[in-house]
């Protein structure tokens, strides 16, 4: 039998949050080996595990997967996430695509300094109610289904929930003008295996600290400023 999955990367949200997410959906249990040193990273890539020297990656099924992306991919596909179809699955990569690049906007948010934090929280919520939230807005509309795609939970309804918590965090009532989406909200967070991801103890990460960014800039020697968009 394969043993769990093992994610290597820091202590915290970042890039490997998502996967968090679709593994918990899945109802898969997954270890975590937390980069806390410079050391660790170097090792990594001395032994060959990161094959474009960046992390998030992900140990499963006898491959070591570097790249969010395919990695998001390959635990949707085998854990039936992904569509009945190529249809569906085109549809799937096109709503993760969205949020994905909606989520972006938040990714840089803790390294930014405190003034443009501030001009970033701004920009968050103006692109989610005006360019994103609108979007799926009317696919559930539309539809009149439960979920996304095919009316079948996947990892489209997966990411687009973290990204509304993500987006609440900036403003909590953001999403006071959409119905549908407050009620896929409610929906997707009653999933059994969401709530349980969703509760204190899980391995979901809160909110980027001080400590967080102080260790990633350590470990990536990431000693340059990131302003924001």
């Amino acid at each position: 039998m394969a043993g769990k999955p093992k994610l290597y990367y820091f202590d915290g949200r970042g890039k490997m949050e998502s996967i968090r997410w679709l593994l918990a959906a899945a109802g898969v249990e997954f270890e975590e080996e937390f980069l806390e040193t410079r050391e660790q990273y170097e090792k990594l890539l001395q032994g060959g595990s990161l094959m474009f020297q960046q992390v998030p990656m992900v140990e499963i099924d006898g491959m070591k997967m570097v790249q969010t992306r395919a990695i998001l991919s390959y635990i949707a596909a085998k854990y039936n996430l992904y569509g009945k179809d190529l249809k569906e699955r085109a549809l799937i990569d096109m709503y993760v695509g969205g949020t994905d690049d909606l989520m972006g906007f938040i990714l840089m948010f803790p390294f930014l300094s405190a003034e443009d934090k501030e001009k970033q929280r701004a920009v968050v919520v103006q692109k989610a109610t005006s360019r994103y939230f609108p979007a799926y807005e009317k696919i559930l509309k539309d539809h009149g289904q439960n979920f996304l795609v095919g009316n079948n939970f996947s990892w489209a309804d997966v990411h687009l929930l973290e990204a509304i918590l993500m987006v609440e965090e900036k403003k909590s009532d953001v999403l006071s003008g959409f119905p549908q989406l407050q009620a896929f909200k409610a929906r997707i967070s009653s999933i059994p295996t969401i709530k349980k991801f969703l509760e204190p103890g899980s391995q979901r990460k809160p909110v980027p600290d001080d400590k967080y960014v102080e260790t990633v800039r350590r470990v990536l020697h990431m000693y340059y400023d990131i302003k924001a968009n």
